[in-house]
């Protein structure tokens, strides 16, 4: 974890998974690196949050892969789902749900699938797109851990990839240009301060 800058409540802290994804960044923002995957974004943003002040909310900024055709491009996320995540075997153990999708934005957004693993197979492409169009590592980890300290969050993806065989290396070859995007959005959908 590592956090840039100071947080303050009249502010968005910006939250991304690693340096890369940040490099093109105005950094008149607090900025925060939690690591890439579910535990280390929950942890880095809990751990941030709990010592305070509580920014004016939380946007997260990352890189996504597209689980359909014809997904490019920057998104504002509407719902994020937890798709590793056996919720329907834990409600038959419990009678609880754990990992219920939670709608953090606009509703007609985009729905994003949020997992553990890099998606770089055409059968888990598959399998992921009858839920959701995009799939990340952080996002849902992040909207939990906002949620839970009573702070709104967005949640904006830039395509990288296809999730699919090649995926590692279009991540590789395109994360510059995706943090060239994010800064961008970030330029033109956030205050900016001196």
């Amino acid at each position: 974890m590592q956090l840039i800058g100071k947080i303050s409540n009249d502010r968005p802290l910006l939250v991304l998974a690693v340096e890369e994804e940040a490099q093109y960044l105005d950094m008149s923002l607090p900025v925060l690196l939690t690591g890439m995957g579910k535990v280390n974004a929950a942890t880095a943003l809990a751990a941030a949050l709990a010592r305070g002040p509580l920014p004016s909310e939380v946007v997260n900024l990352g890189t996504a892969g597209a689980l359909r055709s014809g997904w490019n491009g920057t998104h504002v996320i509407g719902t994020v789902v937890q798709h590793d995540l056996d919720s329907d075997t834990l409600r038959t153990l419990t009678g609880d749900t754990y990992g219920a999708p939670l709608t953090i934005g606009d509703p007609d957004g985009p729905t994003l699938a949020t997992g553990d693993s890099f998606v770089d197979s055409e059968a888990a492409r598959a399998r992921l797109a009858e839920r959701a169009p995009l799939v990340d590592m952080e996002g849902y980890a992040l909207a939990t851990a906002a949620l839970r300290a009573d702070v709104g969050i967005r949640l904006v993806k830039h395509v990288s990839d296809d999730a699919d065989e090649g995926a590692a290396k279009s991540w590789r070859e395109s994360v510059a240009t995706c943090a060239r995007a994010l800064a961008i959005w970030a330029d033109q959908n956030l205050p900016t301060y001196t």
